[in-house]
């Protein structure tokens, strides 16, 4: 048996080389339609490959298995959305405020550049293999840290009004994470729309005056 340490590597081995192969991007795309639409458990690998037009066989040359498959759609959404803010933090410096809506921006945005992928990545989660829960549950926790980091940056810049970083960084998490279930891709508004419109809310409210 594959040892804990192997194991983690295997499976990052699974998610650092999807980019660079456009079939193995099809077959995870695929995969995401079908995990979304019929559910994880209902979805055959049969069903994968006739989606993708390959032989069950030439699946299995990619991906030894659905597990491997639902790993990499959690590690690709991860990678994107971390990738996404440290790529930005490099590039420009933005200040907390903005750096908020840009983070609230990528994913919500992900309705839009990895359709499908949202209810497998909050509905899913449990059905990881245990090594690969642990992994994605680090990468979870990191991106939450990032979020307070930008939270804290913005209380002692004077952005933000001394709020709690934790506590602010799940509502933002929150207001994010349960747009899958209602956002509508030919609905009236845009990803950044929704984005915008929640960042407002969290700076604002909704009160015209302060509680007494």
């Amino acid at each position: 048996m594959a040892s804990a340490c192997q194991c983690i590597g295997s499976l990052r081995g699974v998610a650092s080389t999807a980019a660079e192969n456009p079939r193995r991007a099809q077959i995870i795309g695929v995969a995401a339609d079908l995990f979304d639409r019929d559910g994880y458990h209902e979805t055959s690998m049969q069903a994968i490959a006739e989606r993708t037009g390959i032989r069950k066989a030439s699946l299995y040359h990619y991906f030894r298995s659905k597990d491997e498959l639902l790993v990499e759609l959690h590690e690709t959404l991860m990678t994107v959305v971390i990738g996404r803010h440290l790529d930005r933090r490099t590039a420009e410096r933005l200040g907390p405020r903005d750096e908020l809506r840009a983070m609230m921006r990528d994913v919500i945005g992900l309705m839009d550049s990895h359709p499908g992928y949202l209810r497998i990545f909050f509905e899913s989660y449990r059905e990881l293999p245990p090594v690969a829960r642990s992994s994605v549950a680090a990468q979870r926790s990191r991106y939450r840290q990032l979020v307070a980091d930008v939270i804290t940056a913005g209380n002692e810049l004077g952005e933000f009004r001394g709020v709690d970083p934790d506590l602010t960084s799940l509502a933002v998490l929150s207001l994010m994470n349960w747009t899958y279930q209602w956002f509508g891709r030919s609905g009236p508004l845009t990803t950044d729309e929704v984005a915008d419109h929640f960042w407002s809310l969290l700076l604002n409210g909704i009160g015209t005056a302060p509680d007494r």
